[in-house]
């Protein structure tokens, strides 16, 4: 099992998306904790700006980006829609 932290950034993106991606971010993020590299998530590192961070999949548009700060203890940064997250 995944423990998982947020941050207020994280939060505060997440408060702002519609109804129908706060679920489907909640149903992957339970997904998530139990089986981080499911095949339906296509959870991947990132590269550049996001160097050590990963991000995986919550629809076919919208990521999750986050980090490991133990094994099995990762922290979530943000969530937002490719172009949201990667041309700022």
């Amino acid at each position: 099992m995944i423990y998982v932290l947020t941050t207020k950034g994280f939060d505060k993106s997440f408060k702002k998306k519609d109804k129908f991606i706060q679920k489907k971010a909640l149903e992957r993020m339970k997904l998530f904790r139990e089986d981080p590299f499911n095949i339906l998530l296509n959870n991947h590192a990132l590269a550049g700006e996001y160097e050590n961070k990963r991000s995986f999949n919550v629809t076919g548009d919208y990521r999750i980006i986050f980090y490991y700060i133990k094994e099995n203890t990762v922290i979530f940064t943000d969530i937002g829609t490719h172009p949201e997250l990667y041309q700022k």
